[in-house]
């Protein structure tokens, strides 16, 4: 029996390229939308066993809440994120809500199949390349920052000196040390640099 695929992209181009290559491997597509409202709404009446997902949607529900919407419904079908870049913080969160993995938008034809086949039988997609990424970060124990921890490490990512952050965001050089401070030790990390690195690593970025 085919696998029956939803296709969630917000982009209509997107939609038609993955829907032809999708079907001309003998998958057969039940519907094509636009937003992640409008997949559950088509997953929820049509059932599918595998939707391919934008992790970056437009307005509304982006890729990580329409998988944990889609995951939530009887019958949940799998969910494989597609994603432009590896680095996506936001892939870390869209497996944790339950994505069976992740695929770039530029791999192969025999990539995508083999993924939505593994997909639709209930396996983990490995991803060639970023795998190993990703699951080092979600076996990671959770870092939990606070708000200012988070926009502090956000202005040190672009390459903003403490003295520039303080101004940023009206505090003193000594508070961003602080908050400095606390992020290298949340972090493991022993530098600015790594700090950023390992946050990327977390999907803290």
């Amino acid at each position: 029996m085919s696998v029956r695929l939803i296709i969630v992209d917000d982009h209509p181009i997107v939609r038609a390229g993955i829907r032809a290559v999708v079907e001309a491997r003998g998958f057969d597509v039940l519907a094509e939308v636009g937003t992640g409202e409008e997949a559950v709404t088509a997953a929820r009446e049509l059932h599918p066993d595998v939707v391919l997902c934008d992790l970056r949607l437009g307005e509304g529900m982006d890729g990580v809440a329409t998988t944990a919407a889609l995951r939530a419904l009887p019958g949940a079908p799998a969910v494989l994120i597609l994603t432009t870049f590896d680095h996506d913080a936001q892939i870390v969160r869209a497996v944790e809500a339950g994505a069976a993995g992740y695929l770039l938008k530029e791999v192969g034809i025999e990539v995508i199949s083999r993924a939505i086949v593994d997909a639709a039988a209930g396996s983990t997609v490995p991803t060639p390349g970023g795998d190993e990424r990703l699951v080092a970060a979600l076996r990671a124990p959770r870092v939990e920052l606070t708000a200012r921890e988070q926009e502090v490490l956000a202005l040190v990512s672009e390459g903003l000196s403490n003295r520039e952050i303080a101004v940023r965001l009206f505090v003193t050089e000594a508070t961003v040390k602080t908050h400095i401070v606390h992020l290298l030790d949340k972090l493991g990390a022993e530098s600015r640099t790594g700090a950023v690195s390992e946050a990327r690593r977390r999907g803290l970025l």
